[in-house]
């Protein structure tokens, strides 16, 4: 484990100085597209006029951000995703300028084996730094992480509650995000999610500790398309009035805070998600159901939203 340890410590270090090398370049050519387009357009073979000029600016400007957010971060993986996600627009961009007939194409052609050499560049630093983000498999992520916690009130005993939601297999009834959990022994489970733009994300789970009618405590493993950890603990209600189910989640969004806030666009931020899934999983162990939001009955699992929870403090 040690050895592992310092070699993911000495990739980090490669990455990490890498990617500032990187930030510094972007910051140099976004200035540079800004400030002196008809020098870049000239440079890189492209016609001098006011489209390409206008275009140049663009970029240099999209240049900058992705550079000070390389810089300015600690461990920047999201932000290098972003700039090879520009290095494929601009590879698209030189590709059809290598067809017109006033680019000169030598120069075109220059330019861009230049960006796919950064573009590589780009991927290796972002693969760097996304394997060195733990030193331990499963161990909670360092970056742009994102920390939910909520609870809900269920109106039956601590055994009941613990028992639906230790069967993974059964989160999926009130969780609508989640396609499916298998699990596969050993304390192992699969998940499958539902992902924004209708893409999905997959990531391989274990269980740190297990209490029954206490507590459940689990971890992602290393590859998990989300890294996240987590637990719930399943308390005792004052006045008798059932379990107290308190969730808590910390977890690493695709592409740092820019994909928390497209994730959140598209309905798919756990913040959002869990409130929604505690009150379907209270109508599930107190009414065996899920009222649908215009009042049908429905067991089986839903396809639209369902009524919102109450705002009477049986759910924070």
């Amino acid at each position: 484990m040690a050895t592992e340890q310092s070699q993911r410590g000495l990739e980090n270090g490669k990455g990490q100085r890498l990617a500032r090398a990187l930030g510094w370049f972007s910051h140099g050519l976004g200035l540079a597209q800004l400030i002196a387009p008809s020098d870049v357009a000239r440079l890189i073979g492209v016609k001098d006029d006011d489209d390409n000029r206008a275009l140049l600016r663009v970029v240099g400007v999209r240049e900058i951000v992705a550079g000070f957010g390389i810089l300015v971060r600690p461990r920047p993986a999201g932000w290098l995703w972003a700039r090879v996600a520009g290095d494929a627009m601009d590879l698209t961009l030189l590709g059809a300028a290598l067809t017109s007939d006033n680019a000169k194409r030598n120069r075109v052609a220059a330019a861009t084996a230049a960006v796919a050499g950064i573009t590589a560049l780009d991927v290796l630093c972002a693969t760097r730094l996304r394997s060195s983000r733990g030193a331990t498999v499963g161990s909670a992520p360092q970056d742009d992480t994102r920390d939910v916690e909520k609870a809900i009130t269920v109106n039956r005993p601590p055994e009941e509650v613990y028992g639906l939601w230790r069967d993974f297999e059964n989160l999926p009834r009130f969780m609508l995000h989640l396609e499916s959990v298998q699990v596969m022994g050993d304390g192992r489970s699969h998940w499958k999610a539902k992902a924004p733009a209708g893409r999905t994300v997959e990531w391989d789970a274990e269980i740190v500790d297990d209490r029954p009618n206490e507590l459940i405590t689990w971890r992602s493993l290393e590859g998990a398309d989300v890294r996240n950890t987590g637990s719930v603990r399943f308390n005792p209600a004052p006045g008798g009035r059932g379990t107290e189910v308190r969730v808590k989640l910390q977890y690493d969004p695709p592409a740092g805070k820019l994909g928390a806030s497209v994730a959140k666009l598209f309905g798919e931020e756990p913040n959002l998600q869990l409130r929604e899934d505690l009150f379907r999983f209270k109508q599930v162990l107190e009414t065996g159901e899920v009222v649908r939001s215009e009042g049908s009955l429905d067991g089986a699992r839903l396809r639209q939203r369902p009524a919102q929870p109450p705002e009477d403090g049986t759910e924070r």
